[in-house]
């Protein structure tokens, strides 16, 4: 059999590609070896592109589109599918809570504002500064805060349920999926013409590779270079005989995050550990380092029941953005990659654009920022 397109990957990114080819009635094989510490099984989740200070502003360009695109999908998904797509509008606080954040506060504070008034979007009645009682009232486990702003359209999606919810509906419209890991591409006259996969061939008129922190492992068939590496994140999900389905998100000015659910948990994180190779393990350095940030915020979050741990291996990129496009050199292969610790914002609609790319469709988003010749 002979298919229109084979992805490699079965991530968020990945089922998203294949997801959007079949809606289209395309032939479609998803190729899932299913590894231990995917990124997608362990991510917080949080949508929020108009809180983001860290992030260039190539990131913020393709994240805003994502989350614009975010509640077309979910809509599609609950019509298409009879499970929980994971997603929900909640909010957002950006926090200081010690004398020595104040600086670094007022410098997010102006960056983020300053966004807002050149773009004209959120609106102010949407972004704006709070008091410290408000931001404990809204998140009763804070400790003391110096400063706050409040982002009303900020959400949370779970990363496991959209990938189930992508997976049934593209199911539902035909797409096969092999569990298994690729051992070869199939090259013939600098085209990709299949994979080999368990010792069998399988042939495809086009190639997706969306395999995560593993995508470099076809650079050298490809003769490039494909610059994805794993970096860990250790996040731990805490319970709490609370209800915490009111609660927003917390964006900690030192980076860390905690993410409440409907079911009295908050997931705190996140380890940013580069250079971890493949080892998808918890380690004390990384449990301490999330456990201690996480009280020294929340101090009401102490006695709060380490419900699981979970670890993810991100694909990094040094320059924090995601590899999309085409392969230089060699036809109908085409990456999709690299989204490191915001792949659930943005691979939704990233596998939405690599879909359109293998379709042949105008791209609603131009991705000349997020191409592999950018490292060349």
């Amino acid at each position: 059999m002979t298919y229109d397109a084979i992805v490699i990957g079965g991530g968020v990114v990945g089922t998203s590609t294949a997801y959007h080819l079949v809606c289209d009635g395309a032939k479609i094989l998803l190729v899932d070896r299913r590894d231990a510490g995917r990124a997608t099984d362990a991510g917080a989740g949080i949508l929020s592109p108009a809180t983001n200070t860290r992030d260039p502003d190539p990131w913020l360009r393709l994240a805003a589109f994502a989350s614009e695109y975010y509640p077309q999908l979910v809509d599609n998904l609950q019509a298409e599918q009879d499970g929980e797509t994971g997603f929900a509008t909640c909010g957002m606080l950006l926090v200081a809570v010690s004398y020595d954040e104040i600086e670094s506060f007022a410098i997010a504070r102006q960056h983020i504002f300053n966004r807002r008034d050149q773009r004209g979007e959120p609106a102010e009645e949407d972004l704006y500064e709070i008091s410290s009682d408000e931001a404990r009232r809204r998140f009763p486990a804070l400790g003391d805060v110096r400063g706050a702003i409040y982002y009303r359209d900020a959400a949370r999606v779970d990363g496991r349920l959209l990938s189930a919810a992508l997976h049934r509906a593209a199911e539902a419209k035909g797409l096969a999926v092999k569990h298994a890991g690729v051992e070869q591409l199939l090259i013939r006259d600098d085209s990709v013409t299949g994979v080999i996969t368990d010792g069998e061939t399988i042939s495809a008129d086009k190639v997706v590779i969306a395999g995560g922190a593993w995508s470099q492992a076809f650079g050298d068939q490809l003769g490039v270079h494909i610059p994805v590496e794993p970096q860990r994140g250790q996040i731990i999900h805490l319970g709490l005989d609370t209800d915490t389905s009111s609660w927003p998100i917390i964006s900690a000015v030192r980076g860390h995050y905690m993410v409440p659910w409907p079911d009295g948990r908050v997931v705190v994180g996140a380890t940013r550990e580069t250079g971890s190779g493949f080892e998808a393990r918890t380690t004390a350095a990384g449990v301490l380092e999330v456990l201690a940030e996480a009280l020294r915020v929340a101090p009401g979050l102490a006695q709060a029941e380490v419900r699981e741990i979970r670890v993810g291996l991100r694909p990094y990129t040094e320059d924090h953005l995601p590899v999309l496009g085409a392969v230089p050199n060699i036809q109908n292969i085409y990456l999709a990659t690299g989204h490191g610790p915001t792949g659930l914002q943005l691979g939704p609609y990233s596998g939405k654009l690599i879909a359109d790319l293998v379709l042949g469709r105008e791209l609603a988003t131009e991705i000349d920022a997020y191409q592999i010749t950018r490292f060349l």
